[in-house]
């Protein structure tokens, strides 16, 4: 299938199928919704390397998660007014990649990184190189109908805004605790190293679309994610450290489960 084919629409979330549709001759109005929600993440992205530079840690880590929510917003109302364009998924890649790739490693490099200034600026490099790598790999497969691990409901390795979250981790411990250990360059140059090789590799991750809860746990479901929002309000950087450390104790899970799909599926065919 040609890459190029318009007929195709663009992701509104890497655990989403494309949809096909009519051709587009161009931009549509219903389109600009949800591209300019995406240029918002993008300018809140950047605007982190100006907190950043200007030494305001905890505004410049709210700018990038700000970003990640409107990245998580703007391909559900895509979809939801059928906007999806090949605009739109270029836009959406872009956006990513400096939101969530570039502006990311320059927070970090200015916050501790910078004290060693060669391996620092490598680790800070790497982060920004997989994560564009990432997304290229996902725009280069978006109209591959062979995707093991999306058909199954799985991404392939870590999303571009949850890496971004979790290479945070050592700030919000930092913040939340104050201990200086958090902060130390080679740590954090370890850690972002680590962070980029699961944006990289083949690991399946979980997906929305895998995590279904029972009807009987779905009013404690509700309540659950009213009281995460309560304790964002109350203990911010805690509650950012314990979702963190909460997606990496599930990506085992994440990967016996898709094994046991792909067995199940070797059986049946």
């Amino acid at each position: 299938m040609n890459l190029n084919d318009e007929r195709v629409g663009p992701k509104s979330a890497e655990d989403e199928v494309p949809q096909a549709a009519g051709r587009a001759k161009g931009l549509s109005l219903r389109a600009v919704l949800p591209n300019a929600i995406t240029a918002a993440a993008l300018c809140s992205g950047l605007t982190g390397i100006r907190f950043a530079i200007s030494g305001q840690w905890r505004e410049a880590i709210i700018a990038v998660i700000l970003a990640g929510v409107l990245d998580g917003i703007d391909g559900r109302i895509a979809r939801l007014l059928k906007a999806q364009s090949r605009f739109g998924a270029e836009l959406d890649s872009l956006a990513d990649s400096l939101s969530f790739g570039m502006a990311p490693a320059l927070i970090l490099y200015l916050w501790t990184l910078q004290d060693l200034p060669r391996l620092g600026w490598f680790a800070s490099l790497a982060f920004a190189i997989c994560c564009a790598l990432r997304l290229a790999r996902f725009n280069a497969q978006i109209d591959t109908d062979e995707q093991p691990h999306k058909s199954a409901g799985f991404l392939t390795g870590v999303p571009a805004p949850v890496g971004a979250g979790l290479a945070f981790l050592p700030f919000y411990l930092w913040m939340a605790t104050d201990m200086p250990e958090f902060r130390n360059p080679v740590f954090m140059g370890v850690w972002m190293a680590v962070i980029a090789f699961l944006m990289i590799s083949n690991v399946a991750t979980l997906s929305w679309t895998s995590i279904r809860p029972r009807r009987n746990v779905r009013l404690e479901l509700i309540a659950g994610v009213g009281i995460l929002f309560a304790a964002l309000l109350q203990e911010p950087w805690w509650t950012l450290a314990i979702i963190s450390t909460f997606y990496l104790l599930l990506m085992p899970y994440g990967m016996l489960k898709y094994s046991k799909i792909r067995r199940q599926r070797a059986v049946a065919g």
